[in-house]
C-alpha cells in the first residue's frame, strides 16, 4: 500500500465503524474540496452509495459556482439531500465580531437540525493540519446538549477504540479525514479524477484554497489552474490554507470559541 491507499482505508474503516454504531446521523457536505472527497471516500465505503442524509447548512451567500456544483452532484451521486436553511444574522449574538457572527449562523442551523432529527452522530471533513484548534480534535469527539465541544478534556483513542457512549441529548462528531493533509486531498482528487468547485482554479492569478461564504472569503494569488500546478504550488507554499477566511484575522481565539460552540 502507497501513503494514499493507506489513509483512504483508514478513512473506509472510520466511516463504516461510524454507520455500525450510530443508527441516525448526517453527514456534512461544505461542497468544498474536503467533503467532496469524504462524500467520496462514503461511496467507496458502500459499495457506490451513501445511506444516509448529506446536509448542506444553506447561508444564501455561497458563489453561485457552489450552488451550481451542489444541484449537479446531488443528482449524479444519488444523494439523499437536505438543504438546512441558516438562521438570519439579527438571531445572531451582536457581539461577536462580523465574520464570527456570519459563520455562527452555520452552528446555528447545524443545531437545530440536531435537535429537529434527535442525531446520535455528524460525519464532518474536517483536517488536523487545516486550523491549529482542530489539531485538538479527535475522530470520534462528543459534543454536549447545546453541541458544545470541550476541548480540554478530549477522550483517548488508543488503538482506534472509539468514543460512542452517548449521554441524553449529547451526540458524536466524526471526523474521518482528520489524518490527511492539503496535500493528501489534491494528491487523491488527481488520483480518483473526483470533481470539485471551479473556484479551486486559477483564474486571472487568483484563486481561492478555501471555500465559504462570498463576503468574507477571498482567493489568493496564484497561477495553478489545473490540479497538476495547485500540488507543485502547496509543495513550495508558506501561506496558509485558510489565508483567505476573514474570520481567522478578527481575533486571535475567533475560530476556537466558535468551535467549542459547535462550529464545524
Amino acid at each position: 500500500m502507497d501513503h494514499l491507499d493507506f489513509i483512504e482505508a483508514y478513512s473506509i474503516y472510520i466511516l463504516r465503524e461510524a454507520f455500525n454504531k450510530f443508527d441516525r446521523l448526517v453527514m456534512l457536505w461544505s461542497l468544498g474540496k474536503d467533503s467532496n472527497v469524504m462524500l467520496w471516500l462514503a461511496k467507496k465505503a458502500f459499495f457506490g452509495h451513501i445511506p444516509c442524509p448529506v446536509v448542506f447548512c444553506d447561508t444564501g451567500k455561497k458563489f453561485p459556482d457552489m450552488y451550481s456544483f451542489q444541484k449537479k452532484y446531488t443528482k449524479n451521486w444519488n444523494l439523499n439531500f437536505i438543504r438546512q436553511e441558516c438562521p438570519p444574522i439579527e438571531e445572531i449574538d451582536p457581539t461577536l465580531t462580523v465574520s464570527v457572527r456570519s459563520a455562527a449562523r452555520k452552528t446555528e442551523a447545524l443545531k437545530r437540525l440536531i435537535h429537529e432529527l434527535e442525531l446520535q452522530a455528524v460525519i464532518v471533513g474536517i483536517r488536523r493540519d487545516e486550523e491549529s484548534t482542530r489539531a485538538k480534535e479527535r475522530i470520534f469527539s462528543p459534543r454536549g446538549e447545546n453541541a458544545e465541544w470541550n476541548f480540554r478534556d478530549q477522550p483517548p483513542e488508543f488503538w482506534d477504540h472509539f468514543m460512542t457512549k452517548l449521554l441524553p441529548g449529547n451526540h458524536i462528531r466524526i471526523h474521518p479525514l482528520l489524518h490527511w493533509t492539503e496535500l493528501d486531498i489534491w494528491l487523491y482528487i488527481q488520483r480518483e479524477s473526483i470533481p470539485v468547485v471551479p473556484l479551486y482554479f486559477a483564474h486571472n492569478g487568483k484563486r481561492y484554497r478555501s471555500l465559504g461564504d462570498m463576503d468574507i472569503t477571498k482567493p489568493v494569488t496564484s497561477n495553478a489552474d489545473t490540479i497538476e500546478k495547485i500540488i507543485a504550488e502547496l509543495l513550495v507554499t508558506k501561506i496558509a490554507e485558510r489565508s483567505g477566511r476573514m474570520m481567522d484575522y478578527e481575533t486571535e481565539d475567533a475560530f476556537e470559541l466558535l468551535r467549542s460552540a459547535g462550529y464545524m
